[in-house]
């Protein structure tokens, strides 16, 4: 049976200034390859630099592939229109502050996406609206309410809203919890979890602190330069690392539970 998601040598490269009238190319990743089954969750790691924002983003559709291939259900994604692409695949940003419009409720923001994308009328769209705040825990009080209102938590859960409110295959969830104190994390993490069980979604979960990975992640790949250095089950990774640095990324991201 065919994965949901299959990452094909994909490869990019950002043009970089590297004197006066000259630059260079500078490899953000690849060439990499990777599959992600329907109900699963992958990590990727890495050191800062290492190209995992950059990788995801490209999945996203935000950045264009200099080469290599990406299918959903055996789709090539090239083939995919934009809102076929937004149906297939949301992403979560990591600092909800920035990422909801300030001058639009709640209910807004949630309309948007629909509007854009869907056939669907007025009641319809309401109907999903609610049914999606329900989803992440939140009451229907909250249509109104501008993102200034909220607190960081509920940020988070309407960004998580707005990313499920087309019920889509994959979430890419890049950096979410690296705002929120140890405690929040978990919350957020559990919803996620929650979320995962009742639809059936896929994650590509983007995160630093290793103890989390654990806990919400069922593979890993580890990115080093640019190169997936290690993959595999999480359990496997984190009990057997074979790469120095995979090491090094399970000892300095334990759990600091002071935060």
């Amino acid at each position: 049976m065919q994965p949901l998601l299959n990452v094909v040598n994909l490869f990019k490269s950002f043009k970089q200034v590297s004197g006066l009238f000259t630059s260079r190319d500078r490899i953000a990743f690849g060439p990499v390859n990777f599959t992600l089954e329907k109900a699963q969750t992958l990590a990727v790691v890495g050191e800062s630099g290492s190209g995992k924002s950059a990788l995801v983003r490209t999945i996203a559709g935000l950045l264009k592939a200099n080469s290599g291939d990406i299918y959903i259900k055996g789709k090539n994604i090239s083939s995919l229109s934009s809102q076929e692409r937004c149906l297939s695949v949301r992403m979560i940003f990591q600092d909800p502050s920035s990422s909801l419009n300030p001058k639009m409720t709640v209910g807004k923001i949630l309309n948007a996406p629909l509007e854009l994308n869907t056939d669907l009328n007025a009641e319809q769209r309401h109907q999903q609206i609610l049914d999606t705040l329900k989803l992440v825990g939140l009451l229907p009080d909250y249509l109104a309410f501008f993102p200034n209102m909220l607190s960081s938590v509920q940020k988070h859960q309407v960004a998580i809203a707005r990313a499920m409110i087309l019920n889509p295959d994959i979430i890419i969830a890049d950096e979410i919890l690296a705002m929120l104190d140890i405690s929040l994390r978990f919350k957020i993490i559990n919803l996620l979890l929650k979320i995962q069980k009742e639809k059936e979604i896929s994650y590509i979960f983007v995160a630093h602190n290793m103890h989390l990975v654990r806990h919400m992640s069922d593979h890993i790949i580890v990115l080093h330069h640019g190169k997936i250095i290690e993959k595999g089950t999480t359990e496997k990774i984190c009990h057997s690392p074979q790469h120095e640095q995979t090491k090094y990324l399970l000892v300095s991201h334990q759990p600091d539970y002071r935060k």
